[in-house]
């Protein structure tokens, strides 16, 4: 069963670990922002001098690659096939990040086996050591890939939009998640929202539904508020807080790096996480 071969990955992952913490970037659908956010989010927290991975596990569809400017000569396909190991295709992107490139394009690659899931696994885990943050841009939706690697996280960061139909499928992952009982933590995130109300009113009602019916407390991440700096940076192929460090998105993003870094739900400008980061942006 997966549930048990995930429970197998997650303790051979975490007994291998030695200072890294592992964070999913997931939604319930697709054009909600997710591969955004984990590319700068990487790049925020690599700016305090964290060492950060990134990997684009959005298998079949990755695209970090793009937002990078990058034209990597090696990705997933050879971890998984076996020709490479994972140290062999890692590469240093903008903001001193370290980045695995995903497989794109190919149908066969978003549906792997038990076995290539368990090899990407025990591949990745041999870089905690190097590491102090791994942030794992996952595919969307709640496809066997994207289950085993919210459960072999820390952290499982749900992102969302405020259409409605988002919010639903957002529900339906943390519904899976819930029921795998994984132990990950469990937050969300409100992207592309018109006001910080808005955002807040996704929040409250996921958190109230969940609470309900699962049993499971999740945290507020916070929002993305929505700006037009985001797409142009898109068509720069440049993240937005290296491109647009002074826009409105880049300081929701440094916002949610300060609680990831913190681990707390509130964090003041005051604190040394935003010192580090605006000096470093600014």
């Amino acid at each position: 069963m997966i549930v048990d071969q995930a429970e197998k990955l997650r303790l051979m992952v975490r007994k291998a670990r030695k200072t890294a913490r592992v964070i999913t970037i997931s939604s319930g659908k697709g054009g909600v922002g997710k591969t955004n956010i984990a590319a700068n989010l990487a790049i925020c927290l690599r700016a305090t001098g964290k060492r950060v991975l990134l990997l684009d596990a959005d298998l079949g569809l990755a695209n970090l690659d793009v937002i990078f400017n990058v034209r990597p000569r090696l990705n997933l396909a050879h971890v998984i096939s076996g020709q490479r190991h994972i140290d062999e295709i890692t590469q240093r992107v903008a903001g001193g990040v370290d980045l695995i490139c995903g497989l794109s394009g190919l149908a066969d690659a978003a549906d792997l086996s038990d076995f290539q899931r368990q090899r990407l696994l025990q591949e990745l885990s041999t870089l905690e050591h190097q590491t102090d943050y791994i942030i794992i841009d996952t595919g969307a939706g709640i496809s066997s890939n994207v289950m085993c690697f919210c459960d072999a996280a820390d952290m499982c960061l749900i992102v969302t939009t405020p259409e409605p139909t988002s919010i639903t499928d957002a529900y339906t992952l943390i519904k899976r998640i819930s029921l795998n009982a994984s132990g990950a933590k469990v937050s969300l995130l409100c992207n592309m929202a018109e006001t910080r109300n808005e955002a807040r009113g996704v929040y409250q009602r996921l958190s109230s539904t969940a609470q309900r019916f699962l049993s499971l407390s999740i945290a507020d991440a916070g929002y993305i508020l929505r700006d037009s700096h985001v797409s142009d940076a898109v068509n720069l192929c440049e993240p937005v807080v290296l491109a647009y460090p002074r826009c409105q998105a880049s300081y929701c993003i440094l916002a949610l790096a300060g609680k990831v870094s913190s681990g707390n739900s509130r964090l003041d400008a005051d604190s040394g996480f935003f010192r580090k980061v605006v000096n470093w942006f600014f």
